[in-house]
């Protein structure tokens, strides 16, 4: 795990496959804003462990609710960066006590694009031609401009399989609502996965007294690493209102 920073909790978990150092610069940016910031990394990758098979998000949720608990500093902000999400939502769920609000980064709409979860599945996968994923990268992942190349490594096979098992296993009814959490919903504005027509759904249905929403241009589903200061920057804003 990796810590930085003293103040209020903020957890911050990563994209299908990743690990948490894709959140540098973001994490960088929220310490020296007075914020105390864990990065766990996902079962499978270095030192973190346990079951990779039959497995729920519940059991993901678990090992997060043990990350917080054992700082024992208070509720947590959960900020969940694409499946990152699910993870933070499940937790609000499951352990409402230690969960102050969750943000989403990057989280798909409730009615998911066949296609764009193709093109996500074929992007991630490590056995897939370079040349598919690259294109699947710019499909989804990185905004008209910005370059995708980065992202043809990082991805860990055996912890994307493991997360894929956890997320397929895990109905969204159980995960969609992330408890009675305040929400942000931090978008790119070029990502498939939230275009336009969905922008504003978790507004109309859980209201605008618990979901705020910010939308960062020039950004897709990699918005972390596409514009970490503008994410950073929300968060920040974010969780200095929080009550």
């Amino acid at each position: 795990m990796i810590e930085e920073g003293r103040g209020p909790l903020i957890v911050l978990l990563p994209s299908l496959g990743r690990d948490s150092e894709e959140f540098d610069p973001v994490a960088a940016r929220l310490a020296s804003a007075g914020f105390r910031v864990l990065r766990p990394q996902p079962r499978g990758f270095e030192r973190s462990s346990g079951p990779m098979e039959k497995i729920t998000l519940h059991d993901l949720a678990r090992d997060l609710a043990a990350v917080i608990e054992h700082e024992n500093s208070g509720p947590a902000i959960l900020a969940g960066h694409a499946f990152g999400h699910f993870v933070a939502k499940m937790t609000a769920v499951d352990f409402p006590q230690l969960t102050r609000a969750v943000i989403l980064i990057g989280a798909a709409q409730k009615a998911a694009n066949p296609d764009v979860s193709r093109s996500v599945a074929i992007a991630t996968d490590p056995s897939q031609p370079e040349a598919e994923r690259l294109k699947n990268l710019k499909l989804v992942f990185f905004a008209r401009g910005n370059d995708p190349t980065s992202w043809l490594t990082g991805f860990h096979a055996n912890v994307r399989a493991a997360e894929i098992i956890a997320r397929d296993a895990t109905p969204q009814s159980e995960y969609w609502s992330a408890g009675r959490a305040p929400i942000l919903d931090i978008q790119g504005a070029e990502d498939p996965y939230r275009p336009p027509a969905s922008r504003d759904e978790l507004v109309k249905e859980f209201g605008t007294q618990r979901v705020s929403m910010v939308l960062i241009q020039h950004g897709a589903h990699a918005v972390i690493v596409e514009q970490p200061r503008a994410v950073a920057d929300a968060i920040i804003a974010y969780a200095k209102k929080l009550k």
